[in-house]
């Protein structure tokens, strides 16, 4: 799961260097546009539906905020 939410930020977003390390929101790498794609790319890649509830700064902050919130909505 880790590889493919690595590559779905990556494809999107080309232009973050160190996507295994960086803060997304934190930072200011990604915004409310570039997570609104996410959760689609995220939504197909997994065959989920995150629950809007989900749809937070926190949860998108990092790799590991982003994989738990996937595993919360059903993602395996």
């Amino acid at each position: 799961m880790r590889d493919k939410v690595v590559a779905i930020i990556q494809d999107n977003r080309p232009d973050i260097d160190d996507v295994e390390h960086a803060e997304f929101v934190t930072d200011g790498l990604l915004d409310s546009f570039d997570i609104v794609t996410l959760v689609a790319e995220f939504d197909k890649t997994f065959g989920i539906s995150i629950d809007g509830a989900d749809i937070t700064p926190d949860n998108f902050n990092s790799i590991d905020s982003i994989i738990e919130m996937l595993k919360k909505n059903g993602a395996q």
